[in-house]
């Protein structure tokens, strides 16, 4: 039976890709974390969406942030190959915001997150993914990170915003907006 736990973190290190060990409250790590949990977020979004094309699309970017979070892991060995995601990741994230947009009625307001399910999953996401664009630009101060890393999670929040909406559009749910 394999071991799922080997204790070597306990004193609280972590090793990452390159052997080295860091300290688990050190801005790479949080910046591997946020993109971990920006990535279960999308997961379970995915459960929860009825959409297949937004569905599918949630698959391809779970792929995308695990490309990224390989390549947060190997910074601090310059010898290893390294994963990375090109700018077409990008303009896949555009193209599909464009899409869904076109059949969405225009947004005057802000919106409750909410809605159905699956927007609501969505919008969980979309806000995971504005802490992680916040922890990769703070491990940035210290470590060479990927420009195209940075602007897809960027535009990974935008996606999921619209996707949010078109969940609810789709499921003909009305946004709430906030009163003030």
């Amino acid at each position: 039976m394999p071991e799922y736990y080997t204790g070597s973190g306990d004193n609280g290190d972590t090793g990452i890709i390159s052997s080295n060990r860091v300290s688990k409250g050190s801005a790479i790590i949080e910046a591997i974390g946020a993109v971990d949990e920006l990535n279960s977020a999308i997961g379970v979004a995915c459960c929860k969406v009825e959409e297949q094309s937004v569905k599918s699309e949630l698959e391809s970017i779970q792929n995308d942030l695990f490309i990224i979070g390989a390549n947060l892991a190997s910074l601090s060995n310059p010898s290893l190959d390294k994963a990375v995601l090109n700018e077409g990741a990008v303009k896949r994230l555009e193209e599909s915001i464009n899409r869904m947009s076109k059949e969405l009625p225009d947004l005057k307001e802000f919106v409750l997150p909410g809605g159905s399910e699956g927007a609501a999953s969505l919008h969980l996401a979309r806000s995971t993914a504005r802490r992680a664009e916040r922890d990769l630009v703070k491990a940035s101060e210290g470590y060479q990170i990927d420009d195209t890393a940075r602007k897809y999670v960027n535009r990974l929040s935008s996606y999921l915003f619209v996707a949010a909406l078109y969940a609810n559009y789709k499921s003909g749910i009305t946004e709430k907006h906030p009163k003030y």
